[in-house]
């Protein structure tokens, strides 16, 4: 089982597909990886020698931030918008949307289960 990145590789899976399992490496980067790198599309995850895993590892390390790295810079990037109480880090902050999307109607995962909120008693309910 190939190791890159901290990542598993899974078995018997094209090589542009495994690729996406790293984070911060969708299907356009990994193909365009394979076209610089002149991997056979066709290959398989288990066909694949020490040699080319690591190319693959070289390639990432000079060109990409991937896993660990990224993750720290998107969480710093989103904490220093929450220090500066600018209105995406004040969407961060309250768990909203940060992009302009809907909350009426949508927007479940950022805002978790319906919390329901009591409405008014009516007058005739008081009598």
């Amino acid at each position: 089982m190939a190791r890159i990145a901290g990542v598993d590789l899974p078995r018997n899976k094209r090589v542009d597909v495994a690729l996406t399992y790293i984070h911060g490496i969708g299907r356009t980067t990994a193909l365009k990886m394979m076209e610089d790198l002149k991997i056979d599309p066709d290959l398989r995850t288990d066909n694949m020698d020490e040699a080319l895993v690591g190319r693959i590892r070289e390639y990432l390390e000079k060109n990409l931030t991937v896993e660990g790295d990224l993750r720290r810079n998107v969480g710093l990037n989103i904490k220093r918008l929450i220090d500066l109480q600018s209105y995406r880090g004040m969407r961060h902050r309250k768990g909203l949307p940060a992009r302009g999307q809907r909350t009426r109607s949508n927007s479940r995962t950022r805002k978790g289960p319906r919390k329901t909120v009591a409405g008014k008693a009516s007058v005739k309910s008081l009598k």
